[in-house]
């Protein structure tokens, strides 16, 4: 079983991001389970969704403790919340920033990671140029895809074509290849 914890604030679209996932590995013929969790319901409140993708019927209900990935689409809760807690070290990170990851002082958990499995991505910047607000959730999606490989971008796009009306859904899937791009090209780069 893959886990993904996704932390956000209250309007970024964080349970949305979960749901998107799990419909793009039910897509691909798998089982998948998505949550929130939150805590005041209110806008720029932080929420934390889970996702969980497995070839087999998943019985779990409960909150992920121990993600597999995590994806953070708001960097300030670093200085918040104790966002990496329980990652396995065999795990993904991935941060909506146009800052690195020094930068952002998470040295010390990607030096317990996998080399490749951290990274950037100003998936902010990229919702702002095509869909016009600075919502990251799909970006962030197609960086997963591309960064993961548990998911194909064909999925992501498909899953994103059915939460979002056509327009939205078209705004959405180009940042989404957009941000998939990015880290195919970090990558091909390191």
């Amino acid at each position: 079983m893959f886990q993904v914890r996704f932390h956000g604030r209250g309007g970024q679209g964080v349970v949305t991001a979960a749901e998107m996932l799990s419909v793009a590995a039910f897509l691909e013929g798998r089982h998948a389970q998505a949550f929130p969790s939150f805590g005041s319901e209110r806008m720029g409140a932080p929420v934390v969704s889970f996702c969980r993708i497995d070839d087999k019927e998943i019985r779990l209900r409960e909150p992920i403790l121990e993600p597999d990935a995590l994806i953070v689409q708001d960097p300030t809760l670093f200085k918040v919340v104790d966002v990496c807690q329980g990652l396995k070290s065999s795990g993904y990170l991935l941060v909506n920033s146009n800052r690195s990851l020094d930068e952002l002082h998470l040295g010390p958990v990607v030096a317990r990671l996998p080399a490749g499995h951290a990274l950037t991505v100003s998936a902010s910047e990229l919702a702002l140029k095509y869909v016009g607000r600075p919502l990251p959730n799909a970006a962030l999606l197609g960086a997963f895809a591309a960064l993961t490989g548990i998911v194909d971008l064909k999925s992501v796009t498909a899953a994103i074509a059915e939460a979002f009306s056509a327009k939205i859904a078209q705004a959405n899937i180009a940042a989404a290849a957009a941000a998939h791009d990015a880290v195919i090209g970090a990558a091909a780069a390191a």
